[in-house]
């Protein structure tokens, strides 16, 4: 592949004798990979029913590699959310941040959704996440990956990370910063970025990185931590953008990252750097099975007792009429095996649960505001596709079960209806007993509620 000479020129400054592997990395294939959602089902269960060969991602429990003739895009087990996927490289920043179920975390530059819903995972429904994406185009893509994944604890912003920090003070016990980067490792998975490269291009983005890591270290409480990750190898970029904020932040300090020993580590002497940014680590080609990744683990330093900033767990809403609520209550009564015993929020005509913990979100501009139950429409409740989503097999009274290979599977989702016999009303329609969405028996047919946004034309 072509490879810009400015960039080819400074990667053989940076590494020298090592720049001929790294240069001979590019005329191999890169390596594709999935991440199992454990939110589902686990890792084991998925390697039994699974139709790829996988193998697993040294640095993801979760994570295997899959051949290059494999399509588990257009299987239905990924309509069913049953694994994301994504770059083998893009996996290590979450796992780095040891997410642990009951905190609070932020993915502050969120879309297309990898990451967020890798920290879900972790999360295993308990605490709160709040995923922002400050493109509107790429907010939408970041909702729709969340809801196929089940998501139920989640909040979706599309927001500056200067309009956040002044809600969430010192609120977050982890941070995620995927920062915006000019994209060097990722040349051989997509070599269109390798035209949009310009030399001058990695220093417009360390200036934008350092200010959204500015914001972030506001939203992060005394302890917390706080992962910066790139796609790029540039220099200016990695080491230099986290010397520089610690220069600015002298709260805040370089961690080591356990199970990460492997990796490469970070470079200060490219950028005349402090010692401790060789706790960084780097993910290189030529090395590792995957594109180019760096990854910083960082340390709030705590406060003195009681200079901690303390915040009321409450969140005001329009909890709705009692007539809305007996709807959604009637529907849940007729349709499922659960019910949900927390506060109803009403957002017009939708009906949300909201996670727990939440500051007032003022004027922020919210996409949602948690676990989307579905609708009122005329007197009547109608559900939405991530409630099916967010749901069990045992959850649903009414389910039709196919196999992976039926092909009234590809008909559901192309948005078809199918001639079924099964009893009339509201039914989840599954793949080897994962929902893959809703349809409306009548007369023996169902009527497909599969949403037109996310039908297949293939």
């Amino acid at each position: 592949m072509d490879l810009p000479r400015d960039f080819l020129n400074k990667m053989k400054g940076l590494l020298k004798d090592e720049y001929e592997l790294f240069y001979d990395a590019y005329s191999k294939p890169k390596y594709s990979a999935l991440r199992v959602n454990t939110l589902k089902l686990d890792a084991e269960r998925f390697k039994e029913i699974s139709p790829f060969e996988l193998e697993q991602v040294p640095w993801a429990k979760e994570g295997f590699y899959y051949r290059e003739d494999d399509t588990p895009g257009k299987h239905p087990y990924h309509y069913a959310g049953l694994y994301y996927i994504q770059e083998p490289s893009a996996m290590a920043a979450v796992q780095a941040l040891q997410v642990k179920p009951g905190e609070k975390v932020l993915d502050l530059c969120a879309a297309p959704g990898g990451k967020s819903t890798q920290i879900a995972c972790c999360l295993r429904g308990q605490g709160l996440l709040v995923s922002n994406e400050i493109i509107s185009s790429r907010a939408s893509v970041l909702v729709q990956n969340m809801e196929r994944f089940g998501v139920r604890n989640a909040v979706i912003t599309n927001e500056s990370p200067d309009r956040l920090s002044k809600v969430f003070t010192e609120f977050f016990d982890k941070i995620l910063v995927d920062a915006p980067c000019s994209g060097e490792g990722m040349f051989r998975k997509d070599p269109k970025v390798c035209l949009e490269w310009k030399e001058e291009l990695p220093f417009s983005c360390a200036k934008r990185q350092l200010k959204i890591m500015l914001e972030a270290e506001k939203m992060l409480k005394p302890g917390g931590k706080l992962v910066y990750s790139t796609c790029t190898f540039s220099p200016e970029e990695n080491e230099g953008v986290i010397e520089n904020f610690l220069q600015l932040r002298s709260n805040m300090e370089i961690c080591d990252i356990v199970g990460f020993e492997d990796l490469g580590k970070g470079r200060p002497d490219w950028i005349g750097g402090r010692d401790e940014l060789k706790k960084c680590r780097r993910i290189w080609p030529h090395r590792q099975k995957g594109e180019g990744h760096f990854i910083a683990l960082m340390e709030k330093k705590p406060v003195p007792e009681g200079k901690s900033m303390a915040f009321v767990n409450i969140r005001g809403h329009d909890r709705g009429h009692n007539k809305n609520v007996l709807l959604y209550k009637e529907f849940e009564k007729n349709n499922l095996n659960i019910s949900y015993d927390t506060p109803l929020h009403f957002f017009k005509n939708d009906v949300y649960i909201v996670p727990e913990g939440l500051p007032p979100l003022g004027s922020l501009r919210v996409l949602k505001p948690g676990l989307h139950l579905g609708l009122i429409k005329k007197d009547r409740f109608e559900p939405s596709h991530s409630l099916a989503m967010a749901l069990e097999y045992d959850d649903f009274i009414r389910k039709i079960n196919f196999g992976p290979d039926c092909p009234e599977i590809m008909s559901y989702l192309k948005g078809e209806t199918l001639d079924v016999s099964a009893p009339r009303g509201w039914t989840a329609v599954m793949v080897n007993g994962f929902s893959l969405g809703w349809g409306k028996v009548v007369e023996g047919v169902l009527k497909n509620h599969y949403p037109k946004g996310l039908r297949i034309n293939y």
